[in-house]
């Protein structure tokens, strides 16, 4: 009797119940492809400056109404773990930049809608991944020959300027003038020569009411508090600075202090209030005017502050402490000790102002170039003051990009046009099957254009056509004119410009984030891990 062999169960069979198992080019490429593009459609209508806000409710039910995609895509959770490794690609734009998050989603979607076309025609993954590189390589070496521009002098304000404002054309049309000026100022007052850019250096302190062109630029830093004591109003100050709260000291073990009289018990409080007295009359003399704490200030403190003119101000957060220490150039102290000439800070004048009717405290230095600039943004609503905040946090790191590397490249799809154009005469050098591969790598820059014209309500075909007729002709610098006078124009003369790092490391983020999900053949779901149920109380009566 012959033994009988099993035959060997699928890979599914081997797997707990509950796992799931795909592969094949229809389950796991084009199912993934799908998932990325719907992911890219969604961001795709806010590109631009004519781009669509988004309503977004996050898990605890905050409304945010923006345009910028990285804020949209933080507060929303995505499952898919494909569209997951584009949002990895724009998060890393996010964190390498700061701009061009949605660049890198809708080019990313266009690269693999472009790959399931190839796919569907049958190339395998393999060859599509193969010519994508060689067009990644090529488009990388063709692109610093597109600079058509170059910010040298980071304290030219009119380059400056031009450089910041297609990064706000695109989030807040109609006040990119302002806040490329706002935004630049406070920046050129934040930098330091030879020393690197920090774009912490530049606070945005929100301040309800008023309108947006009502906002201002401060050397310095801006408290959205009231001092504690009486004095308001201290110049040419030398200030002291405390983590600790300024309070009468309490020994660190306890201890019980046995009182048999009321001249003791007096004698007791009177030398806790000297000792106090003495502590502050120490700093008093030490030529302090001003006393920032980072813990609450006490009665009896605030009697003797009082007494000695010192202003005091108590900051909540250990963050906002060191940045006004950075302002003031001076050291925070852990213990309530006279600090040394080289542990103050300094700074012109310290007072309180009243902005609409927030109180705030101004550290105001009047020297050129300090340490921390303060944009005081005004705004008739909190949602419409937090996109104004998300969009200086944008042009902060454009700034900071620009210190980096200060070449411009054409805005408005020219870069891409150009770009689209030289890569499908390069696939034409290429003998094997890469070669389509780099001619859709090529098409895959037209959805820039093509997004920029259907956002704008102007036929996408026609825009296109009119700018590569005008790229052949050799003008490489003309780009989507969203103004109604023509479909195309001179970027250069017009000053629309784009960060070459911005687009260097977009074009190679996405490209990357694409090959990563074009590599996926197989999808292995392990049965997701669920905590105990809850109890069912059966007795529950329900109050109708």
């Amino acid at each position: 009797m012959a033994l009988h062999v099993p035959k060997a169960p699928g890979f599914q069979s081997m797997l707990k119940e509950g796992a799931r198992f795909y592969s094949g080019i229809d389950e796991v490429a084009l199912k993934n492809i799908e998932a990325c593009k719907e992911l890219a459609d969604t961001t795709k209508s806010a590109y631009g400056p004519n781009g669509m806000n988004k309503m977004v409710i996050n898990h605890i039910e905050k409304l945010f109404v923006t345009n910028d995609a990285a804020t949209m895509m933080r507060e929303v959770e995505v499952q898919h773990p494909a569209a997951k490794l584009i949002l990895m690609a724009s998060d890393m734009q996010e964190k390498e930049v700061g701009d061009g998050t949605n660049f890198v989603l809708i080019f990313a979607g266009q690269l693999l809608q472009n790959a399931a076309e190839l796919l569907s025609m049958g190339l395998s993954p393999v060859e599509i991944i193969d010519g994508y590189n060689v067009a990644l390589k090529r488009a990388l070496e063709i692109l610093p020959k597109l600079v058509c521009n170059e910010v040298k002098d980071l304290h030219n304000r009119d380059l400056v300027q031009k450089a910041l404002k297609s990064c706000f054309s695109s989030k807040q049309l109609g006040n990119e003038e302002f806040l490329a000026e706002l935004v630049g100022n406070a920046c050129m007052k934040a930098l330091k020569d030879n020393q690197p850019f920090n774009v912490d250096n530049v606070r945005v302190c929100k301040i309800l009411g008023s309108g947006v062109l009502n906002s201002t630029v401060m050397q310095g830093m801006v408290l959205k508090r009231e001092v504690e004591g009486t004095t308001a109003k201290v110049s040419k100050a030398k200030i002291a600075l405390y983590s600790c709260p300024i309070d009468i000291s309490t020994t660190e073990t306890k201890g019980t202090v046995l009182i048999k009289s009321a001249e003791e018990l007096k004698s007791f409080s009177r030398g806790e209030e000297e000792l106090l007295e003495k502590q502050i009359k120490s700093i008093c003399d030490s030529g302090v005017k001003v006393v920032v704490c980072g813990g609450k200030v006490g009665e009896m403190a605030l009697h003797f502050l009082n007494k000695y003119e010192i202003m005091a101000v108590r900051v909540l957060s250990k963050f906002d402490l060191r940045r006004v220490a950075k302002t003031v150039n001076g050291t925070v102290l852990a213990k309530i000790i006279p600090p040394n000439p080289e542990e103050m800070g300094y700074c012109e004048s310290v007072y309180v102002d009243e902005v609409g009717d927030v109180p705030v405290i101004l550290f105001k230095q009047e020297k050129e170039e300090g340490a921390i600039s303060t944009v005081v943004v005004r705004g008739s609503t909190d949602n419409i003051m937090d996109d104004i905040e998300r969009s200086i946090d944008d042009g902060v790191n454009n700034f900071k990009g620009l210190t980096k590397e200060g070449r411009l490249l054409p805005g408005a799809g020219a870069t891409e046009i150009e770009l689209a154009k030289q890569l499908s005469s390069i696939s034409e050098t290429y003998p094997g099957l890469e070669q389509y591969a780099i001619k859709k790598f090529g098409e895959a820059f037209e959805v820039i254009p093509k997004t920029l014209a259907e956002n704008s309500g102007k036929k996408s075909t026609e825009v296109l056509s009119q700018l590569y007729a005008a790229h052949q002709e050799g003008k490489a610098n003309y780009g989507f004119n969203i103004e109604e006078d023509s479909d195309v124009l001179d970027v250069n003369q017009k000053g629309i410009y784009d960060l070459y790092l911005t687009k260097y490391w977009g074009i190679t983020y996405a490209t990357k984030a694409a090959i990563s999900v074009l590599y996926v053949d197989k999808i292995i779901m392990a049965k997701q891990a669920g905590g105990p149920k809850p109890k069912e109380n059966k007795d529950w009566d329900n109050d109708d």
